[in-house]
């Protein structure tokens, strides 16, 4: 970390391991070129781009569009299905994909659930020393749910998630991660057992990793006002108890911070939880926020925050390595940001394509120097 004056500080390029651009097949929500634009604005240096796009990142070409959308200060890494098309029932070509430049393997969006062929893919990307980032949430389970048990969800009837749905599929995936050694990360925990479940197997010395979202940490589900889809997201916003127990998870160093960032258009989120899209965008919010969640309000020192946001990342992201200390040569542009007073978030400002967040107005001290 450098201090320069004025509240400026430096640190090594942060890295946001699990952002959706929606090229190709909505482009209407976000194209790699705005993406890469919110990303920079946010104060990012490097992306890992999900698979989850119409046709899914499963072949070599996908991979060389998506990490091609790069720029001098923006790196683009992709991300490659661990089955074809996503759809849970072949593997893809797992080797092929690695050798084309995939950071890591996911299914991100839909879990895998058939346990025979996860473990076939888990001892495959072990072979190969890459992770596997695992969307944990098991569709049995699920049952159709939309919002987790709060005052909102009784009030509109609204079907709930269970927190089994979480923890049933990372009991299954920490099982596999044992069997096979491969590298497991929990993407989006969002439960405090959930969390408990990845202290354990760290403790236990397994090649486990997790990250919370900036939502995950600043809001809980009791904090829904209305049948606002600009709320739902996947997993939900949990309990108070599990966000505290996600804060104390980030400040003791067991979870990174990524953002699940998710444009959709206004179409797909403007008619409340039981058939909106799930996700909210993040990118441009993401460094304010959870200096304001962690540092300020949980005590975490700036250097523990920053490197839950460069250092961490890159120990899953396959071609990108932390220096050995902030005073290294980074890969990477430098990420600045300022701490000032209360600035107002403007979401017509955004670089992104699209608007759905539910932080309008909200404001915070910490932002990025562009």
């Amino acid at each position: 970390m450098k201090k320069e004056e004025n509240g400026i500080y430096t640190f090594p390029g942060f890295v946001d391991v699990h952002v959706h651009f929606r090229e190709p097949g909505m482009t209407s929500a976000e194209t790699l070129k705005s993406g890469v634009e919110a990303a920079y604005a946010g104060g990012f240096s490097a992306v890992v781009v999900m698979p989850n796009t119409t046709p899914a990142i499963d072949t070599v070409e996908a991979i060389a569009r998506q990490v091609g959308a790069s720029t001098d200060s923006m790196r683009v890494f992709s991300s490659a299905s661990i089955t074809k098309n996503r759809e849970g029932r072949e593997l893809s070509d797992l080797e092929r994909l690695a050798d084309a430049g995939a950071a890591f393997f996911t299914d991100d969006g839909s879990y895998v659930s058939d346990t025979k062929l996860m473990e076939e893919a888990m001892r495959r990307i072990a072979d190969l020393n890459m992770c596997v980032c695992q969307h944990a949430m098991d569709p049995k389970v699920l049952a159709g749910g939309v919002i987790r048990q709060c005052a909102l969800a009784k009030a509109c009837n609204l079907p709930v998630i269970a927190p089994e749905t979480e923890t049933v599929a990372i009991e299954r995936d920490l099982a596999l991660c044992r069997e096979t050694g491969c590298r497991l990360h929990i993407q989006h925990i969002s439960t405090a057992h959930g969390v408990e479940m990845v202290r354990a197997a760290q403790r236990e010395g397994l090649p486990v990793t997790a990250e919370a979202t900036p939502h995950h940490l600043l809001l809980c589900a009791d904090d829904i006002p209305s049948d606002d889809a600009n709320y739902k997201m996947a997993p939900p916003l949990g309990n108070k108890e599990d966000r505290a127990e996600l804060r104390r998870a980030v400040k003791d160093g067991v979870l990174m911070f990524a953002t699940d960032h998710a444009p959709h258009p206004f179409s797909s989120k403007n008619s409340g939880f039981l058939t909106s899209s799930n996700g909210i965008i993040g990118l441009e919010t993401a460094i304010a926020i959870t200096y304001a969640v962690m540092v300020e309000e949980e005590g975490m020192s700036l250097e523990a925050w920053a490197e839950a946001w460069w250092k961490m990342p890159r120990s899953i992201v396959r071609g990108l390595t932390a220096p050995e200390d902030s005073s290294a040569e980074d890969v990477l542009k430098p990420t600045k940001i300022e701490v000032g007073p209360l600035r107002r978030f403007d979401i017509e400002k955004v670089k992104s394509l699209s608007r759905n967040c539910p932080y309008g107005n909200m404001q915070w001290r910490c932002w990025p120097c562009r």
